[in-house]
């Protein structure tokens, strides 16, 4: 999820675990501890794309660094707020699940998590996009209202579990609602008379009504959208796989890493002679039919025996147009 959402969690989870014995720091150093994870961003400026990509929600947002680094964290803590009545076993615990609550989230999320790092397992239930107001204002709202009640106050705990309990409650219906757009989607699948292997769902951004499909046929993948308050048919748009354009680079290190990464959700495009992998999971740029671009896409540049992967720049018009176009759809077709 995005910062400000995993701030909050982080500060609402510290709160839940030590804020009657220091009030307001369990808030902050819940806050710190939702934020260390996605420090691993920081990769990107000295590795090359493809790692960057593998490191991002790797080992930082695994169990196994919540348990590695919340007793030196909270040692560290504990030297910094010698005169707070907390012990280190408590700001250990504190830093624990404010480590671990922030992949748990994120595992909801398109990208996932690998929160079994080291295995070989990424979860992604994709029932929720990075931002999304409605899990995140009424969250944020409840914690200033906690915040600024006396530790003493028993309105203060009552609020910040109300924002917990509300917040989780949410996220289970993200779960909910993703089943019934998945039915959906089967249902016009069938009715359409589509053969098909696999079938991808995840919501557009900032917004659980309107729900994308990726949809894996032999030749091609189809991609459609519905809304709940659609009316009309769901129509599925038609992008070729073009695999076979890799040629010899299908067997290339890093290209093949990016197959990973997808979990084989992309298609090949080919401009002025420059081969481009599109990752389907985050979708087009646009909700325009013909639409040929996609959120993440990534060129493909053969320097001699080596392959560099170069991710695409993205636009900020682009971006504004796509919201304005998903807030229409939203309302049904």
């Amino acid at each position: 999820m995005d910062s400000l959402t995993q701030i909050v969690l982080g500060a609402a989870v510290g709160e839940a675990v030590l804020g009657k014995k220091v009030g307001n720091k369990a808030m902050l150093y819940g806050a710190i501890a939702g934020t260390i994870p996605d420090l691993d961003v920081l990769s990107r400026y000295f590795t090359d794309t493809v790692t960057a990509i593998e490191w991002h929600r790797g080992f930082s947002h695994s169990i196994f660094f919540a348990i590695l680094f919340a007793p030196l964290f909270g040692w560290l803590i504990s030297k910094l707020e010698r005169k707070q009545d907390a012990t280190w076993k408590d700001w250990s615990w504190l830093m624990f699940w404010g480590l671990f609550t922030h992949p748990l989230l994120d595992a909801f999320t398109t990208w996932g998590t690998q929160l079994f790092w080291p295995f070989d397992l990424r979860l992604a239930f994709q029932s929720i996009f990075v931002i999304d107001p409605l899990y995140t204002l009424p969250f944020l709202t409840l914690l200033i209202m906690s915040m600024v009640k006396k530790r003493t106050n028993p309105k203060r705990e009552r609020y910040n579990r109300l924002g917990l309990s509300i917040s989780t409650g949410y996220l289970a219906a993200t779960v909910v609602l993703k089943g019934m757009a998945y039915q959906r989607f089967e249902m016009a699948l069938e009715a359409q008379g589509i053969a098909y292997s696999d079938i991808d769902t995840r919501p557009t951004p900032f917004n659980t009504m309107l729900w994308t499909a990726n949809v894996d046929t032999e030749n091609a993948y189809l991609i459609a959208n519905f809304s709940f308050f659609d009316k009309e048919p769901i129509s599925f748009q038609v992008y070729p796989k073009n695999h076979q354009l890799l040629g010899e680079l299908a067997a290339n290190d890093k290209v093949k890493r990016l197959k990973v990464i997808t979990g084989g959700w992309f298609t090949i495009t080919k401009s002025d002679g420059t081969l481009f992998f599109n990752d389907l999971r985050f979708g087009p740029i646009s909700l325009d039919p013909n639409e040929s671009k996609f959120a993440f896409s990534y060129k493909l540049v053969e320097k001699g025996e080596k392959v560099e992967v170069e991710e695409m720049p993205k636009m900020r018009g682009d971006a504004k147009k796509l919201l304005r176009e998903l807030w229409q759809r939203m309302w049904g077709n």
